[in-house]
């Protein structure tokens, strides 16, 4: 069965035939230059396969930035606009952000910004940027250690996803992407959250037709919603908080950063858990989705000081309005509520009982 999503722009194309269709847009497009944006990891595991399948007669020309989620910022864009600059990119130019989210989300807003936008392609590599950063044309960069401030959403013209190089991934980044497709789940449905709950991660088709359908799963949404009026929020469930720990394990000198998935993961535990005290979400599922989460992610350990902190940064996340920090939460899988207000006292409670919960 093909695998493709066709759209005016932000087409998705999967495994068979996705290089092909990647060729003939290209072909199409006819661009004066072809510049590849990568970071120091992609550009060794992930540039050479790539560069098997391109077909073109330019010389793309490779520009890289240094790889983590701290390097996601409006200073690495100057310098990619800079070098963009200084090699003679046009309006014709075609960007091609060959990586995982922070090279498609940062990638995706310098084509975007430089001389007023130019087009781009993004091809995925890690299982987070597939399931999640591959659609919704969402783009941008942080604002310090707040994730995502500054940015615009404008679809790529392709996404090319290959799941071969998944094979790339060290164990804790693929274990992250897991985290966006249990969200998917949550959202969703029951069946999708247990089929990738047990998930054989060796079962390459197995993986492939459950990135595929989460991906269907996100499309769905943001076809419905592309301006995050409505359903798109679904897609923030467990960010809330999940975001904020993650702001503040990056911005703490004394913390180990935690992946996005890691963060989300508890994040997700929290908001579970509050739904079921707001929104009377079943208990037993409450305890079944948080064993199936930490069956797949490490406990974090969080002091008052820390959950103190995490809460301060709560006012910064995008879908507050007038002053009134909004979660997504679940009356049950697969049936949401949006702009869900939530005391600071059962907050706290979340925190503990994701410190006591035992499997």
């Amino acid at each position: 069965m093909e695998k493709n999503i066709i759209k005016e722009d932000g087409s998705v194309f999967c495994n068979k035939g996705a290089w092909k269709a990647m060729n003939k847009i290209i072909l199409d497009l006819n661009p004066s230059k072809i510049f590849i944006v990568t970071d120091t990891n992609t550009k060794g595991l992930c540039l050479p396969h790539f560069l098997e399948q391109l077909e073109s007669s330019l010389q793309p020309l490779i520009l890289t930035i240094p790889a983590g989620e701290e390097n996601k910022t409006i200073h690495t864009c100057m310098t990619l606009w800079s070098e963009l600059s200084q090699l003679r990119a046009d309006r014709k130019s075609l960007v091609i952000n060959l990586g995982g989210g922070v090279v498609t989300d940062l990638g995706g807003f310098v084509a975007c910004t430089y001389q007023r936008g130019i087009e781009f392609i993004n091809i995925p590599t890690s299982l987070l940027s597939m399931v999640d950063a591959s659609v919704g044309g969402k783009n941008g960069v942080d604002l310090g250690a707040l994730k995502n401030q500054i940015g615009i959403i404008k679809n790529p013209k392709t996404v090319i996803i290959d799941t071969a190089f998944l094979g790339t991934l060290p164990r804790a980044e693929f274990t992250s992407g897991m985290a966006e497709m249990i969200k998917h789940g949550f959202i969703h449905s029951q069946s999708y959250l247990e089929r990738v709950s047990t998930m054989d991660i060796s079962d390459t088709q197995e993986v492939a037709e459950l990135v595929w359908e989460s991906v269907i799963i996100k499309n769905n949404v943001i076809t419905e919603d592309p301006r995050e009026q409505g359903l798109r929020k679904t897609l923030n469930y467990g960010h809330t908080l999940g975001h904020a720990i993650e702001s503040y394990f990056l911005k703490t000198a004394n913390k180990t950063h935690l992946l996005h998935g890691e963060a989300i993961a508890i994040g997700m535990i929290l908001a579970t858990f509050i739904s079921s005290e707001q929104l009377s979400f079943p208990k037993k599922k409450l305890e079944e989705t948080t064993k199936l989460i930490l069956n797949h992610f490490e406990k974090v350990v969080f002091t008052e000081a820390d959950i103190e902190e995490i809460i301060k940064l709560l006012i910064f996340d995008k879908k507050n309005s007038n002053g009134q920090i909004h979660f997504v939460l679940l009356e049950d899988i697969g049936n949401y509520k949006l702009n869900c207000t939530v005391p600071n006292e059962l907050i706290y409670k979340s925190f503990n009982f994701y410190k006591n919960f035992h499997c």
